[in-house]
């Protein structure tokens, strides 16, 4: 069963303009893989949101297998001014949700979110437009990939609609990294895919560059955009002690007032970070005293304070978790 497909970006963002024709691309969508036997079937789910509530869909459609959204139905004035009424932004915008699973239902767990701007205009002519704009979205290039997971295509830089509307423009793409780093770009079809399984606690963020040449005859625009991967973590890694050391040894003399700190004991954990609200972290590592003796466990009592501190594995920085008994 296909429990754990999750999608690499939380959102998409595309434009359509009016009278767009049927079978227009607008956006592609990945998914990656918990297992090696998984496979994504893209669903939309039912309704599209619009600023007053919910809308039968009738103009979008998403290929079950490869995840490339299109027009089902051309928007003409008509639609769009039905689409657009009580939304008094510039740009009136709906909403769909996308899913990874055939028969599941459209749960918010596993479910991508797609912004669609309605442009109350037909399409530009592609001499109109930017270099930025013929080559990327308005969206951040950013991505959100878990660790110890399989490795799989997790975006596309090519825009379907560009690409669709484009054609006497030759739109080419590199992906600019450092040495050794675990994703891979394909020329002929710009995708993007991640090599191997990561591991947060090596590293946490890779900065990648998107570079995008235009060519119309003679001309050429190049354009450069940030793209960056976050590791997101799973919870794989036990604490550790600093030096090895598990105890520490407390004299307690007499008279020492209420408040005194006999002893302190560390333990780092390069898992975790604080996680908010601070008793959710509190309760997942607790201090105790063992003892029979009921005079002890009324007079002394453990505190615990932790904070966040970075590890430095192979010269890159990892977040983590400091805590002081």
């Amino acid at each position: 069963v296909a429990l754990g497909l999750y999608f690499p970006r939380r959102e998409y963002l595309e434009n359509v303009y009016i009278d767009e024709p049927v079978g227009m691309p607008l956006l592609r969508i990945h998914a990656l893989k918990d297992s090696h036997e998984e496979v994504a079937h893209f669903h939309l789910c039912q309704n599209l949101i619009i600023s007053r509530g919910r809308h039968e869909n009738n103009w979008f459609q998403i290929e079950e297998k490869t995840g490339l959204l299109y027009l089902s139905k051309s928007l003409d004035r008509e639609d769009f001014n039905m689409l657009s009424v009580g939304n008094w932004k510039p740009l009136p915008k709906v909403m769909l949700y996308v899913h990874p699973f055939q028969e599941k239902e459209c749960d918010s767990t596993t479910r991508t979110t797609v912004f669609l701007s309605l442009i109350n205009a037909t399409a530009p002519v592609c001499s109109s437009l930017t270099a930025r704009q013929l080559c990327f979205t308005e969206m951040d290039l950013s991505f959100h990939i878990k660790e110890n997971k399989p490795p799989g295509t997790f975006h596309q830089l090519r825009l379907p609609s560009v690409h669709h509307l484009c054609q006497n423009l030759s739109i080419s793409y590199k992906l600019l990294a450092a040495e050794g780093v675990p994703f891979r770009y394909n020329e002929n079809s710009t995708a993007v895919r991640v090599t191997q399984r990561l591991d947060r606690e090596e590293r946490e963020r890779y900065e990648l560059i998107a570079k995008c040449t235009v060519r119309e005859g003679s001309r050429e625009m190049q354009v450069e955009v940030p793209f960056l991967v976050n590791v997101l973590d799973e919870d794989d890694s036990p604490p550790f002690l600093p030096n090895g050391t598990d105890t520490a040894d407390a004299v307690v003399e007499f008279n020492r007032k209420e408040g005194t700190v006999l002893s302190t004991l560390t333990v780092y954990d390069a898992d975790t970070t604080p996680i908010y609200p601070l008793e959710s972290s509190r309760k997942k590592y607790t201090g105790t005293i063992i003892t029979d003796d009921p005079w002890i466990s009324e007079t002394f009592r453990v505190e615990h304070i932790f904070d966040e501190i970075h590890f430095s594995p192979n010269g890159s920085q990892v977040r983590g978790t400091r805590h002081e008994y």
